[in-house]
């Protein structure tokens, strides 16, 4: 019997235990079970165990061929669903041929096999097991049911993203220790938000991101969503900015409402240089009163009271005024990385691709100035030369080609940026007319 067919009968034991004890919920149900049985607003009783179910769950393409054999299994021909006949002997099968980690990582049968198992306890994998609130299903229905068509225009000003969606997490990244430190205090936070309730420490979980493009800011806000199981909405500012007198002020009070009703959920705000930008300026006063309602909408946020993790991130930290800094009760610096940073980084981004005569810390010497999405680009580079002459083998010489085409493109780029920035100091140097940016223009602050 093939591992294929323990996969089968183990989707079909799990919709059954499911089925018949009303004591489990979702939550119980394997990730990759639960989103093949979805229907609606929740997994049904019974469960549709239909063959293409199976097959969503399990990468089987035949499911019925690989148990048909089995005296304890039958299909439904009209309706394509597979069940068991004899629950007790498709008990005892699987107990013959699975071992206790696998089962550990199914709580609705470590619930069924705990008496049976010396490794396995139903409650260590019910915590273990990824939470329904995490499923793409389970956000989608949520969205659904927090808004109505009235309130479309506001989830146009907003991505959100379930964290079974998130593909980068924080294993896949490499941190500096003070980040490391910080996410963990995040986490608990979060863990603790009662205790922090109850000891009036409310004015936490308010985090900025500062740092040069592709150091990680934004992955790793998502990647705190996912380590978190909570949505992840973004928001750039720049594009919440309207034409229209009055609008932008009202487009962030959108998007905070957004969050408060996804809540619990990580808010993150790029492009916050955008709130430094408009203070400065002297553009009309709707656009400021836009930026003091984001400053004043920041302040009456709070982790504690609303469930609502607030994370802002920019890559111009010089241009923030101590009225912005004073939102955020920590400050986390996103610097390019070291040496032995970029060496971890080429370890993690050619995982699972092979590297003949691997050197990471001479590649990483040779990579001085490269942010993270830099490596990444320039591994890009080097699979696609290869592929050019059909190998799917890597050398370090192809890496160190790459490293040089990469640089030798930023530095072209560089210079057509610095031409561009010439021909625009000549042009305003004729111009006595007076352009103002929407984007570039607010506020007066709000201290």
């Amino acid at each position: 019997m093939t591992d294929r067919a323990l996969d089968v009968v183990e989707f079909l034991l799990t919709a059954r235990v499911y089925e018949r004890d009303t004591d489990l919920d979702e939550n119980d149900l394997p990730p990759a079970v639960r989103s093949a049985l979805w229907d609606g607003d929740g997994v049904p009783r019974p469960p549709q165990a239909t063959a293409e179910a199976v097959a969503e769950a399990t990468d089987v393409a035949d499911p019925w061929d690989e148990v048909a054999s089995l005296m304890f299994t039958e299909q439904d021909s009209f309706s394509g669903r597979i069940r068991l006949v004899d629950d007790d002997m498709a008990k005892e099968w699987y107990a013959n041929r699975a071992e206790a980690p696998r089962i550990q990582a199914n709580p609705a049968l470590a619930a069924t096999y705990e008496d049976d198992f010396d490794d396995v306890d139903y409650a260590a994998a019910r915590e273990a097991n990824r939470p329904v609130q995490a499923d793409p299903q389970w956000i989608d229905g949520l969205l659904e049911d927090m808004f109505d068509e009235d309130d479309e225009e506001m989830l146009d000003l907003v991505e959100v993203q379930a964290p079974a969606e998130i593909e980068t997490t924080l294993d896949d990244l490499v941190l500096t220790d003070e980040q490391q430190t910080e996410t963990q205090k995040v986490s608990k936070a979060i863990e603790h938000r009662d205790y922090l309730a109850q000891v009036g420490l409310v004015e936490v979980g308010k985090l900025l991101f500062v740092g040069p493009p592709g150091t990680g800011k934004t992955s790793t806000a998502r990647g705190l969503a996912h380590r978190l199981d909570l949505p992840f909405v973004e928001v750039k500012l720049s594009m919440i900015t309207s034409q229209y007198l009055g609008e932008t002020a009202k487009n962030v009070e959108k998007v905070f409402e957004v969050a408060k009703r996804l809540a619990p959920c990580v808010l993150f705000i790029d492009e916050f240089d955008f709130v430094a930008k408009t203070r400065t300026s002297d553009e009309h006063a709707a656009i400021k009163r836009a930026v003091n309602t984001l400053l004043k909408a920041i302040d009456e946020m709070s982790l504690v009271k609303d469930d609502v993790l607030l994370v802002g991130a920019t890559n111009h930290p010089d241009e923030l005024d101590a009225a912005v800094w004073r939102r955020f009760d920590e400050i986390l610096s996103f610097p390019k990385p070291t040496k032995p940073m970029r060496a971890d980084i080429l370890r993690i981004v050619t995982r699972g691709i092979e590297v003949e005569d691997f050197d990471p810390e001479a590649l990483a010497a040779n990579t001085e100035g490269l942010t993270g999405s830099d490596l990444r680009l320039v591994l890009r580079e080097a699979v696609l030369d290869a592929l050019v002459e059909d190998r799917t083998t890597l050398s370090q010489a192809d890496l160190l080609d790459a490293v040089e085409s990469f640089e030798e493109r930023d530095h072209l780029r560089n210079l057509d940026s610095l031409e561009e920035a010439v021909e625009t100091d000549d042009e305003g140097a004729h111009d006595h007319g007076h352009d103002h940016d929407h984007e570039h223009a607010p506020a007066d602050a709000d201290d």
